[in-house]
């Protein structure tokens, strides 16, 4: 199963690459698009064609609800999941309202895994 893209959005460039460090060692071959808003994260999903999004919720800008939302019109079958510290109920209906996923900071290693193998979490 390689040759699978992950666009991994957040705006803290090191929570970015404990996940990226997560992916790369447990999909190795695969290739992870990062971004650090929910604009960039608009921008690179037509020109990296990714098969998995990891989007965190609270960025300046467009945050990730708002971003998971908009992919999901473009791409209505794409694996998404929110990744965010903010685990209160509110976030976890807004994400099931919208059809994606979601896993809270720190992310588990196992649990990312289990989304990038079955698109759900």
């Amino acid at each position: 199963m390689s040759g699978k893209t992950v666009l991994l959005v957040d705006d803290s460039r090191v929570a970015r690459m404990m996940t990226r460090k997560l992916i790369e060692v447990g999909r190795p071959g695969w290739s992870v698009i990062e971004a650090a808003s929910g604009e960039e994260a608009l921008e690179a999903l037509s020109a990296a064609k990714p098969d998995f999004i990891v989007l965190d919720v609270n960025m300046p800008g467009m945050g990730g609800i708002e971003a998971a939302r908009r992919i999901r019109a473009l791409a209505p079958l794409l694996p998404i999941t929110l990744l965010t510290a903010n685990i209160q109920d509110p976030i976890r209906h807004q994400a099931e309202e919208i059809g994606v996923g979601f896993l809270a900071k720190p992310v588990r290693e196992d649990a990312l895994l289990a989304f990038l193998a079955n698109g759900a979490s």
